[in-house]
């Protein structure tokens, strides 16, 4: 049984432990190996079984001998057919490529972006999943914890962000901004609406060296509020820092702070140090 400490140091160590061990899952975002656009001519698809194609509204492939159903692995039908809204994504199938045991079997990911439709691959033999030794980070700092001025939006502000991905963008929500403040002079922040209730997050770029171009903090989001405390300790990157495959959205025009903040992750695929 775990014992809970009040001490942030800890707390931070076991908070960056949990979350190295999502990272390591066979088919989390260190196993990324491929990002294929559909086209409307069925094709093959560099390492995968079957041809692929989408008539724009749907995806479809016309299945060969080992592709599976991501779920139940029972083989896929003949002709297999997949939709998916967008910015959201759906398994696909699974495959055991030959020589291999079952459970290094690849999960073949269905994703649209920016209209498309594009086959994201995952493969748990992926180098930098089995390279991994952890992420590189700042030791904690007491003075990145900082309780920051908020308002929030009476409602969310819908607007369109670029993405990792040359000719991508994503549709994000505001929901709110903050002011952080450096010198005496204040910088501000938007925040995005959180994934899981109750929560936002801000994507931002700073100036200190040795970063991912960007990276984000999960927030509370309690809107009854007017004061948040951010703690950039805990700031991390995206799966597009660990990847060439990663479609993430990029940080909404101006949430760049001017200053170097030396706290939270580190850029994963930096020199080591």
């Amino acid at each position: 049984m775990s014992t809970l400490t009040t001490d942030p140091t800890t707390d931070l160590l076991r908070w960056r432990t949990e979350r190295e061990t999502v990272l390591r899952q066979p088919h989390g975002w260190l196993s990324l190996v491929g990002l294929h656009a559909l086209t409307s001519t069925p094709s093959t698809v560099p390492g995968l079984p079957g041809q692929w194609w989408t008539d724009g509204d749907d995806a479809f492939v016309q299945a060969s001998a080992g592709l599976s159903h991501p779920h139940t692995r029972e083989p896929l039908d003949d002709t297999w057919r997949g939709a998916v809204g967008e910015g959201l994504s759906t398994l696909a199938a699974t495959f055991v490529p030959t020589g291999r045991a079952d459970e290094d079997r690849v999960v073949v990911e269905l994703v649209r972006r920016t209209g498309r439709l594009y086959l994201r691959v995952r493969d748990p033999l992926a180098a930098p999943r089995q390279d991994f030794v952890g992420v590189r980070a700042f030791p904690y700092d007491p003075a990145w914890v900082l309780d920051v001025p908020v308002r929030w939006y009476d409602e969310p502000v819908e607007v369109t962000v670029g993405a990792a991905q040359r000719g991508l963008v994503h549709r994000v929500r505001l929901v709110g901004e903050i002011d952080v403040e450096r010198e005496g002079v204040a910088h501000t922040l938007r925040l995005t609406a959180g994934h899981a209730p109750g929560s936002a997050g801000v994507l931002f770029s700073d100036e200190a060296e040795d970063l991912a171009p960007w990276r984000v903090l999960s927030v509370d989001a309690d809107t009854s509020a007017d004061t948040l405390r951010v703690d950039l300790n805990r700031t991390i990157n995206l799966p597009y820092a660990f990847s060439d495959f990663g479609t993430c959205p990029a940080p909404v025009q101006g949430n760049h702070l001017p200053f170097a903040v030396r706290a939270g992750e580190r850029d994963p695929r930096g020199a080591a140090s």
